[in-house]
């Protein structure tokens, strides 16, 4: 799912993933995603930092490894929890991988930021970087990292 030049931690996530990735990353969320399982801040509190690394850094690319992700993932929220995880859709052509288009929610995100994208640009971004414009663009998410990432992301924020 990430090139091997792509960082594992985006930079505008460093306040909660230096002290043993309190919150879920975006690459935890991009495979949970991949794998249909929803998970909660709380089961994510309750697994031990080598789990939330392992999570984080396992590969989730092919359909095997996708199951076996997804299968790892439920055995850690049931010996953790003792509560089964929650499924959710498998999206077969998400948003954020569409590209003959930017997602609504990240224009209108965009026109509230004063920032500007491209469509050649939301092209040229990594799947992983445009599920996390995607996801920090939903209402209601914390304002602060959106602009953070589109200048992470090399993407102009005039405001």
């Amino acid at each position: 799912m990430r090139p091997t030049q792509e960082p594992l931690f985006f930079k505008f996530e460093a306040d909660f993933v230096e002290a043993n990735i309190r919150c879920i990353p975006m690459i935890v969320r991009f495979k949970l995603d991949a794998c249909g399982i929803k998970l909660k801040l709380a089961e994510w509190s309750r697994m031990t930092p080598e789990e939330r690394d392992y999570l984080a850094t396992a590969d989730c690319n092919t359909p095997q490894e996708v199951a076996l992700y997804r299968e790892h993932l439920l055995a850690l929220i049931l010996h953790r929890t003792g509560n089964q995880g929650t499924p959710i859709p498998v999206e077969k052509n998400p948003v954020w991988s569409r590209t003959d288009d930017i997602a609504y929610t990240v224009k209108e995100k965009i026109r509230e930021t004063s920032g500007d994208l491209s469509l050649e640009q939301w092209q040229n971004l990594t799947d992983l970087q445009r599920f996390a414009l995607l996801k920090l663009s939903y209402p209601g998410h914390e304002n602060k990292n959106f602009p953070r990432a589109m200048e992470e992301f090399g993407l102009a924020v005039t405001g």
